[in-house]
């Protein structure tokens, strides 16, 4: 008889929706590779999802309450799970993203996560670490499941000229990021300036941040350092840095011009070269 690994659905969101899937299934009267087969996936995948180690995703949730008449229960634990694989340092900002009605960001150097595409999340996040990489960058992909709610938050995000530069993955990856930037040319929401070279000297030098705005709480300033992250209500660090990033705004090439300098920076450095996609 195969040993059944019996998971405490208390020890964790992770563990808590692995059990709920191994009792759906089995109340259904399906096998591991039944249940794979439905859903296009193996029977190993489900194995490794019921025994939690494997992290399950938004899509795969979705088809599995389908096929096993769940009424939405695993898509609704998947946003628990996918937040607690976060760097436990991170999941305020997580929570702080899903709260807000205003995002307003700088970014010295790369594309801001809430807008990176699947291939660009994982050239940043394997730099050095390429263990579970496929589980990091779903988790990260999931926090941009914010803008898909009834009612998403604005979000502005000022980049630096130099992140449409910084080759992170390939050029095929690029490319397909600084398309992915051009797909928000002309939504309300979702608000890119480029911050040009010719700008110099200018407010954001001491580096990234953001600034989280509410409803009807105090506004929150996070900056990030390596393997920590430091949100603020302190009304002075706000007050500076909301004056800072109006001043980066205005600096800022319009959203049109930015959104024709993303386009000529694509088609220049990452289009065909020499019959090379």
């Amino acid at each position: 008889m195969a040993h059944i690994n019996v998971l405490d659905p208390g020890a964790s969101p992770l563990d808590y929706y692995g059990f709920e899937l191994r009792r759906l299934r089995e109340a259904a009267g399906l096998s591991q590779k039944q249940l794979g087969d439905i859903l296009n996936y193996t029977g190993s995948l489900i194995g490794q999802i019921e025994t939690a180690r494997k992290v399950p995703t938004p899509e795969f949730s979705v088809r599995a309450d389908a096929a096993l008449g769940s009424d939405g229960l695993l898509t609704r634990l998947v946003e628990l799970v996918l937040r607690s694989q976060l760097p436990a340092w991170f999941r305020q900002v997580a929570e702080l993203e899903a709260r807000a009605t205003e995002i307003c960001t700088f970014q010295t150097h790369m594309i801001h996560g809430l807008l990176q595409t699947a291939t660009y999340v994982r050239g940043v996040l394997g730099a050095l670490d390429q263990n579970d990489l496929d589980d990091r960058t779903a988790v990260r992909l999931a926090r941009q499941r914010i803008f898909e709610k009834a009612e998403p938050p604005v979000c502005w995000v000022v980049v630096s000229e130099a992140a449409l530069y910084q080759e992170i993955g390939d050029r095929e990856t690029m490319r397909g990021q600084l398309t992915h930037l051009l797909a928000f040319e002309h939504s309300p929401r979702i608000n890119i300036q480029v911050l040009p070279f010719s700008a110099g000297s200018h407010a954001g030098l001491q580096g990234s941040f953001t600034l989280f705005r509410f409803a009807s709480d105090p506004t929150i300033v996070y900056t990030e350092g390596y393997s920590s992250g430091h949100p603020t209500a302190n009304p002075d660090t706000v007050k500076d840095c909301s004056l800072r990033y109006d001043h980066l705004r205005a600096a800022a090439l319009s959203l049109k011009d930015s959104a024709e300098l993303i386009r000529r920076v694509m088609e220049e450095r990452y289009g065909e070269q020499d019959g090379v996609a």
